[in-house]
């Protein structure tokens, strides 16, 4: 029972594929918080850059409207003139104010779960119609913290209201004593102030909620030891992954085998087609040990190797085949070419002593001896 309580408890942090599916189904870590907050900061900040060229905008359209010649009085199309005038200079005045605050709003949410948009977001789903599960909604925790969110929003924007509203009261009423250009301007100065100190308020509340609502979102993502095995499972089943996994596999395999032939006591080559790379060390094994071995472009590979390294290279191509056919990379020589692979070993110990000033030259290696099971 214990076991089975541990299997379904979700426990364990979501995979990159649990997140990748989410993130495709819409579910993404969101701030509501911030992009307001962010909104009315950068309203705020848009007004009072553009409320010069907005004041002048809409003074002028207030002028041309309200100041017309007697003769325009009386057109028939005077009206639809003047109301199209003024529309179409209102828009042109706030245009660069909407468009800043657009892009803000949409390019808000990378701050958290970055930008996702998922019709199976929006897509009917039976589950919400279930009573149980509205229930659960609206009484569970996150119900509690979106109202507890809420009440802290109403408490600080009006506290921060009523601040401003007592700061610019006196302000306010005496916009009516100066021209008209300059009470707008002053108008649209007071309302960024406003939109500023709330946003700041607002902040307060964005700071809290965006930790919450990626701890929520990982909370919701996490997965029982069973699902993480299960997909582990279905991840590494398929063709595709079992190829690549292989196939890194036979590169690593190849890597650690070419940093072996530098330390390599031999290279046995075919010459053209085999090479063989053989280590003998008493401490460490019974017999000589294979450290790399290929054929055609790989045996090329490790012969170019073995010069570079002053390794010696031995030409018997019998014993290159009998050794790359029935011996396995870091795998001791069989116990039928003992003999021949001894003899090479011997003949590069004198060499070495030869080029080394310490013996004579030793004699050409003859024909090796290989019992007729290891004739390839």
């Amino acid at each position: 029972m214990a076991e089975n309580d541990t299997a379904g408890e979700r426990s364990e942090e979501a995979t990159p594929k649990r997140l990748k599916e989410a993130k495709e189904k819409g579910q993404v870590a969101r701030s509501r918080e911030l992009t307001t907050a962010l909104l009315l900061m950068m309203a705020s900040v848009s007004l009072y850059s553009f409320s010069n060229s907005m004041g002048t905008g809409v003074a002028n359209i207030a002028k041309k409207t309200f100041s017309p010649g007697r003769r325009q009085i009386f057109e028939e199309t005077f009206m639809m003139s003047a109301l199209g005038d003024i529309f179409g200079g209102l828009l042109l005045s706030v245009a660069p104010f909407f468009v800043l605050l657009f892009l803000i709003g949409a390019l808000s949410p990378l701050l958290t779960g970055g930008l996702s948009f998922s019709f199976k977001a929006v897509a009917p789903k039976a589950s919400r119609m279930s009573p149980a599960k509205g229930f659960k909604r609206m009484f569970g925790l996150h119900a509690l913290v979106e109202l507890v969110k809420a009440l802290g929003k109403v408490g600080l924007v009006s506290l921060v209201g009523y601040m401003v509203i007592v700061q610019v009261f006196p302000e306010l009423t005496g916009l009516g004593t100066g021209n008209v250009l300059g009470a707008i301007d002053r108008s649209i100065d007071l309302v960024a102030r406003s939109f500023f100190l709330i946003s700041l308020s607002l902040l307060i509340i964005a700071f809290i909620d965006v930790p919450y609502q990626l701890w929520n979102h990982a909370k919701q993502l996490k997965m029982t030891k069973q699902e993480v095995k299960d997909e582990f499972k279905d991840t590494e089943g398929r063709p595709e992954v079992k190829g690549r996994v292989r196939q890194v596999q036979r590169e690593l395999a190849q890597k650690r085998m070419m940093e072996a032939i530098p330390d390599a006591d031999v290279v046995v080559t075919n010459p053209e087609h085999f090479s063989v790379a053989i280590k003998y060390d008493a401490m460490r094994s019974s017999a000589p040990v294979v450290v790399a071995k290929g054929v055609d472009h790989m045996a090329l590979q490790i012969r170019k190797i073995a010069n570079a390294n002053d390794v010696t290279i031995v030409r018997a191509p019998p014993l290159a085949r009998a050794i790359y056919h029935t011996t396995e990379l870091d795998q001791e020589v069989p116990h039928g070419l003992y003999l021949a692979v001894a003899q090479v070993l011997a003949y590069v110990f004198q060499l070495k002593n030869f080029q080394s000033g310490k013996g004579t030259r030793p004699a050409a290696l003859g024909d090796l001896p290989l019992p007729d099971d290891y004739q390839y």
